[in-house]
């Protein structure tokens, strides 16, 4: 016998017991998330599966971004959820920005699961070339 095979064949009343015996557990998952930059400021892809933008909460305070969101772990229809290990989980991340960001220009998408965040730089710390002159 498997491990598959024994969970279908658990006592139901024992499964209902320990449910509502115990509070629902909530995990916190930190999302991958990958950083670009260039002259002009950064742009940060975060992976975020099941989140829709209701759910999903960006905040810049005090020179820090967070990004907080819940993701909707649907189950078909016709279907009882036999096992699950994550049920709906809570997507939590915070970074610093450097006073060189202008964070009242954030753009934000979401797409497919994936945020996209578009941080500019503040035109003084933009990188501009010098003319050079010769007397």
């Amino acid at each position: 016998m498997n491990d598959t095979t024994q969970l279908a064949r658990r006592d139901r009343d024992a499964v209902a017991r320990r449910d509502s015996e115990q509070p629902a557990r909530r995990m916190t998952l930190t999302p991958a998330v990958d950083i670009f930059e260039d002259s002009q400021g950064i742009t940060l892809w975060a992976d975020l599966p099941g989140v829709t933008k209701e759910n999903l909460d960006v905040k810049v305070h005090d020179g820090n971004l967070s990004i907080e969101a819940e993701a909707a772990v649907p189950t078909p229809a016709g279907l009882r959820l036999q096992h699950a290990e994550v049920r709906e989980p809570h997507f939590a991340r915070v970074f610093s920005l450097s006073p060189d960001f202008d964070t009242s220009k954030i753009e934000a998408n979401l797409q497919d699961g994936v945020l996209k965040l578009t941080i500019p730089r503040r035109d003084e710390a933009r990188p501009r070339r010098i003319v050079v002159r010769s007397d």
